[in-house]
């Protein structure tokens, strides 16, 4: 019995919103609208945020980042700058990390020179990375052919490199990688590996992008040959000045713990370190676990913030909701004394209209779920932006409809079960 009453008041309901088909309509486009937007804000800030955590997790969760920070200018006597500068962290520093520093699995120092490189008549830019063989240890890279740098590489000083797949695109087309000499800096070396390519935006983040700043790719090659053939002082020229010279060992040392646990307490051990060797600011710690944690706490943020914004959208479609549905009732007043002269009690008065209400919010709910699926998409593809739509955002935007709904249909529902039978059956 129930079951059939249901059935034909939505009947009936559907047949009293088709008869008003544009107006109908324009009501629902505000929630359709109104969940769209929730669902599309909702999934760029998730897009966003698992990007930045997805970039922030290929520095390595167990990883203390220490590099090199030009230090402010400093002036002599005279006022005049220093043409050497020396800042920055030393192979001593790495060597007493190792000797200092307990639960320290591995510790791996990084050269990074920013230059060109040429296989034949192709030129590109990138990033020398003088490293160690067991730089992989630290980081997200695989080889995907040959191998990476080794023990006897290292040693001796060999003129090998390791070179990502960037490099790859850019030059080797179609000759295979391996094997093939490539020459930077007026020295050729023999590529014996290929690695994944490592995005710089993410070790932009963490203060390990290229020199430049330019999304390139990387050259990786012994440390020992780098500091053999590069040495550790660059030249520069200013128009001011003239030539200036500074020295720099290592742009960078990562050290990677046991634990978690050890994080914070490695961290304070390798900045007391630093302080007793390093008079100047010349450096900076990154732990890219504080930054991630950091990342989730504005993700929090910004998603409360996108959804407040995108609620409102749907409080307006349901305020809209109302407004029709008040002038409903006042169309149909002596239909509503009709059906009370004939036996309706209030409730089913009251249900017929929340019904109407229902399925105006549902049928919004239901287009509005599906724009909300393609903005995200051309968001994705025409304003290359990630975005990951979830399940719950998909239920909350929905959910919310039908609440914005039911809770604006009341107060007409209300106002047309409580009409008098006799007044309406009057009304013209």
């Amino acid at each position: 019995m129930f079951l059939f009453r249901l059935k034909r008041t939505l009947k009936l309901g559907v047949k009293s919103l088709w008869m008003h088909r544009l107006r109908s309509t324009l009501t629902a486009l505000g929630i359709i609208f109104g969940v769209s937007s929730v669902i599309a804000m909702l999934a760029i800030g998730e897009g966003a945020s698992q990007d930045a955590q997805k970039k922030i997790a290929q520095l390595g969760s167990h990883n203390i980042i220490i590099k090199t920070v030009d230090p402010p200018e400093e002036q002599s006597s005279m006022g005049q700058q220093q043409t050497l500068k020396e800042y920055g962290l030393t192979y001593d520093d790495a060597e007493r990390f190792r000797n200092a520093i307990p639960n320290v699995e591995v510790i791996v120092p990084n050269r990074l020179i920013s230059d060109e490189v040429q296989y034949r008549a192709k030129r590109t830019s990138m990033q020398i990375v003088g490293t160690v063989p067991w730089h992989p240890k630290i980081s997200s890279l695989n080889v995907k052919y040959g191998r990476f740098l080794s023990d006897v590489d290292m040693r001796y000083k060999k003129g090998v490199c390791v070179i990502d797949e960037k490099i790859v695109k850019d030059l080797f087309v179609f000759d295979y990688p391996v094997g093939q000499d490539i020459k930077l800096a007026g020295n050729y070396y023999r590529v014996v590996g290929v690695v994944n390519e490592q995005e710089n935006s993410a070790a932009s983040d963490a203060g390990t992008a290229s020199q430049s700043g330019a999304n390139v790719g990387s050259v990786y090659i012994p440390l020992s040959t780098v500091q053999d053939r590069f040495g550790d002082t660059n030249l520069q020229t200013s128009g001011s000045s003239g030539i200036s010279m500074e020295r720099v060992e290592l742009q960078e040392v990562t050290i990677k713990v046991n634990s978690l646990d050890q994080i914070i307490p490695t961290r304070e051990s390798a900045e007391t370190l630093l302080g007793i060797y390093h008079k100047k600011n010349d450096y900076e710690i990154i732990v890219p676990l504080e930054l991630m944690q950091r990342q989730q706490e504005i993700q929090r943020i910004f998603t409360i913030v996108l959804g407040s914004i995108a609620a409102i959208s749907l409080l307006v479609g349901g305020i809209g909701i109302m407004n029709i549905m008040l002038a409903t009732v006042s169309e149909r007043t002596r239909e509503i004394g009709i059906r009370r002269a004939l036996g309706a009690k209030k409730k089913d008065i009251i249900f017929q209209f929340l019904s109407e209400t229902f399925i105006l919010t549902a049928a919004g709910g239901v287009l509005g779920i599906c724009l909300g699926l393609g903005i995200p998409f051309v968001v994705e593809q025409y304003g290359n932006m990630p975005t990951v739509v979830t399940s719950s955002s998909l239920i909350l935007a929905f959910g919310i409809s039908a609440a914005v709904g039911i809770i604006f249909g009341l107060y007409p529902a209300w106002r047309a079960a409580n009409l008098d039978p006799i007044e309406s059956l009057r009304h013209e």
